[in-house]
């Protein structure tokens, strides 16, 4: 008892000094906290991919379109279960900045191929019966305010209709929510019949394919019978699993793990010099009273104890304080009418802030800790 009252007192000796350090260490770990769930949330796209789904596009680039009589084609693949097709619409509501994505699929095999969004079986029907159907995902649809049974005219950035009109009128079926946290809801999804029959070029022509398999052991054999099946073809494919295809697609934006990382690091790079001097400065001018200390009986390892779980302490209060930040900024992020991905700041993320706390604390008493145990009583005495 008598070591913590010690331990508290030394750290609250200068308040501005403890304040200003555990600012720092805060600012570190709301930092963290907020780009580690960034992170997570774009990866969740790699993360959450079926092993058993396989993507197929056009050999030359996904961009390039594919003859919609393959679908039937790869349906009769063996250990193929399902097939949907996609096409990418540029859709954008009311004005051209407001874009998101938009998809004309195969609204009867879609949601089975894709079964991580989830609305109800009576929701599924009314969707395929509808060909100006649509399903929105829950953040897109409180992006904009879309309700169920509300008719919404959406424009599109590439095709136009027939009569020269870029508008499409909708009926919003249902929002669909995902059967995981992070599973992206920023996406919508309507009839291809409606848009092929509608749109001036480009008919009876698809994006990309997706394709679940019966089993994952047996993609590399159906991914070379599909690919195999197209050789030498004006359209060739490629197949590639679904984890494979969404990492690509992602690294187009750029390395985004390595730059979230890098400026964690920076932060933590900053702190370590901030606290570590901090702790050097506070055992220095205490270098008086740690001698008094050893001469009144407290042993060596007992002061070296005190100063690291000092420094242990500033670590923790800051870092705890900054995650729940970072768990605040988390939620208003997740709440404000922007096209972002979830944002999880789950447990994991919380277990790799303890672990830094530990390490962060250790590192930056360490020093300080070493040089209160080798200082002897005539030198901590003598010095003014």
């Amino acid at each position: 008892m008598k070591d913590v009252y010690l331990i508290l007192k030394n750290l609250t000796r200068k308040p501005l000094r403890l304040f200003l350090t555990v600012f720092a260490t805060f600012i570190a770990f709301m930092i963290f906290g907020t780009l580690t769930a960034f992170q997570q949330a774009f990866d969740a796209g790699v993360d959450l991919a079926a092993d058993d789904r396989l993507v197929v596009v056009n050999k030359i680039n996904f961009t390039q379109t594919l003859p919609i009589a393959y679908v039937n084609r790869v349906r009769a693949v063996e250990d193929v279960v399902a097939v949907t097709h996609l096409n990418w619409f540029g859709g954008y509501y009311q004005e051209p900045r407001a874009q998101f994505a938009m998809f004309a699929v195969d609204a009867e095999n879609f949601l089975t191929v894709y079964d991580e969004l989830v609305i109800t079986d009576a929701e599924r029907a009314a969707w395929i019966a509808n060909r100006q159907g649509l399903i929105a995902g829950k953040s897109i649809a409180e992006s904009f305010g879309w309700q169920a049974g509300e008719r919404i005219p959406v424009n599109s950035n590439i095709f136009s209709q027939r009569d020269g009109r870029t508008d499409w009128d909708f009926d919003v079926v249902a929002i669909y929510e995902g059967a995981d946290p992070q599973t992206d809801t920023n996406s919508v999804y309507f009839h291809y019949e409606y848009f092929n029959e509608t749109q001036s070029f480009g008919g009876d022509f698809i994006g990309f394919m997706g394709v679940r398999t019966t089993d994952p052991e047996r993609n590399e054999a159906v991914i070379a019978a599909i690919d195999d099946l197209f050789a030498n073809s004006p359209a060739e494919t490629e197949t590639v699993p679904e984890k494979a295809f969404n990492k690509a697609f992602i690294e187009q934006i750029g390395n985004l793990s390595l730059i979230l990382t890098s400026v964690v690091l920076a932060a933590f790079f900053v702190i370590l010099v901030i606290v570590g001097n901090s702790m050097i400065l506070s055992i220095r001018e205490r270098t008086r009273e740690i001698g008094v200390m050893k001469t009144l009986g407290f042993t060596s390892g007992r002061i070296f104890r005190m100063v690291l779980v000092e420094s242990l302490l500033i670590a923790l209060i800051g870092g705890m304080l900054g995650v729940a930040a970072a768990g605040l900024m988390v939620s208003l992020v997740n709440q404000a009418p922007i096209q972002l991905p979830v944002l999880v700041l789950g447990g994991s993320v919380w277990t790799q802030a303890l672990l830094y706390v530990a390490v962060l604390g250790f590192i930056t008493g360490i020093v300080p800790a070493m040089n209160a145990l080798r200082l002897n009583i005539i030198t901590a005495l003598s010095r003014s």
